[in-house]
């Protein structure tokens, strides 16, 4: 296990997304044309720009350190540290003009995220949370909700859809349908800024799937930081190997293990 994060990465992650938001910003609700990566997932050329400054201000505070980035790829992941980069998650957002897409920042040491950013560059929200130093929005400590029963709890996830196809074999969309019984309500949208909203205790769970490192690593600091859990839907720890691409985060280890327990075999553990 790492120690405390050391304050001069979180002054190196906050000079990240300021620079990274202010190459977005201008490109926001301006007509950005839009293209289709391989995967069929979008890209624009804001998504591009933001990675490319943010690598060039590694490049220039922290050379020694790996970077993995969504739009260009991979530089050292085995080293000691390594950043980990979304410059737009949830670009499907962004080129509708909703601003809830985000800039996501971790920091890895030794495998593990000792540092994540969660970053909305046009409402000026910015959640930071780091290992020794706690999580907190806007430069103020913020904290997940208190424990309450699974049938209480509200969830959001970006897409109901994200739990289809051949690769779950039909088993995760059924174990995500069995997890919107059990709570109180769901919403859909907002990707890795629902986090935040966890981190600050207005939420209660926040369930995933098809996710990336890019697109998780930040998420666990910021969550975990704050107070609660996130894993995968076998309660395994988040790494740089995507796996099952399933992610769970929850206000407290309670419903969390409330929440896998129904994912996993259909059983609902009462959580407050």
């Amino acid at each position: 296990m790492t120690g405390v994060c050391p304050e001069k990465f979180i002054e190196i992650a906050n000079r990240l997304a300021d620079a990274s938001g202010a190459v977005i910003r201008p490109h926001f609700r301006s007509g950005v044309a839009v293209a289709d990566k391989p995967d069929e997932s979008p890209v624009t050329i804001a998504d591009e720009a933001a990675e490319r400054e943010i690598r060039r201000i590694l490049a220039e505070t922290c050379p020694g350190h790996g970077i993995v980035g969504e739009e260009f790829g991979v530089e050292g992941a085995a080293r000691d540290f390594v950043w980990v980069i979304d410059p737009i998650d949830g670009t499907r957002s962004f080129i509708c003009g909703v601003p809830t897409f985000t800039t996501l920042i971790a920091l890895l040491q030794d495998g593990e995220p000792i540092l994540g950013v969660v970053d909305q560059p046009v409402s000026g929200e910015r959640w930071t949370g780091a290992r020794g130093h706690g999580t907190v929005f806007n430069g103020a400590p913020v904290k997940t909700a208190a424990p309450r029963p699974l049938d209480e709890a509200a969830m959001f996830t970006t897409a109901p859809d994200m739990f289809d196809g051949d690769a779950f074999g039909g088993a995760a969309a059924e174990a995500y349908g069995r997890l919107m019984d059990a709570t109180h309500l769901t919403r859909f949208g907002l990707d890795g800024y629902a986090a935040g909203l966890l981190a600050s205790g207005l939420i209660d769970l926040h369930v995933e799937g098809d996710m990336k490192p890019w697109d998780y690593m930040a998420l666990v600091p910021v969550i975990e930081n704050a107070g609660g859990v996130m894993t995968d839907w076998a309660g395994g720890r988040l790494t740089l190997e995507a796996g099952s691409g399933l992610t769970l985060a929850a206000s407290s280890p309670a419903l969390h293990a409330a929440a896998l327990d129904v994912l996993g075999n259909g059983r609902a553990r009462r959580s407050g």
